[in-house]
């Protein structure tokens, strides 16, 4: 099986994050693989993965970093496959992170979610997919679908929820 979505994280301590990509990519039956990589640490390494992604089949690249954040920019620089940059809340609330990732110069988009939101990371990843793939678009309709249920159910439960002077 190979991969169609490559997770990649500066380090190994952005895990606690990414693995919410994972988890999202693992219930859509997403084939992925996660790696380490830092685009100040090991510049050859990212740059052999961002140039050899597509020729292994990857589809889809979501990238996470913190504080200067340049990994997702760096390899949508050197890739002609979509890149989802995470910014992981690893000093300044995350938001030097974000900064670093969503503002990319002309020519060089990445997609880009909320401060550690690789969940929806992995659910932009899916959709990504899912627009050549008729039964991986059924499953994030399904997937939607249950997000609404949810709500549902939270709101039939706040109607036992009693205060004085709640009306409802």
């Amino acid at each position: 099986m190979n991969p169609l979505v490559s997770i990649i994280m500066g380090s190994t301590s952005d895990l606690k994050v990414m693995e919410k990509a994972a988890i999202i990519l693992d219930e859509f039956g997403i084939p992925f693989e996660m790696n380490a990589l830092s685009a100040h640490r090991t510049p050859e390494a990212v740059e052999l993965f961002a140039h050899n992604a597509s020729a292994r089949g990857v589809k889809v690249i979501i990238a996470g970093a913190g504080m200067a954040a340049h990994l997702p920019g760096v390899i949508a620089a050197m890739t002609p496959l979509p890149v989802i940059g995470v910014p992981i809340s690893a000093s300044l609330n995350g938001l030097d992170a974000l900064l670093a990732i969503v503002q990319m110069p002309p020519g060089i988009p990445v997609a880009t979610v909320g401060i550690d939101g690789a969940m929806n990371a992995g659910i932009l990843a899916a959709q990504i997919l899912a627009t050549a793939d008729h039964s991986l678009a059924e499953r994030v309709r399904d997937h939607k679908k249950n997000l609404s249920k949810k709500i549902e159910k939270a709101n039939e439960e706040l109607k036992e929820v009693k205060f004085k002077n709640k009306t409802n």
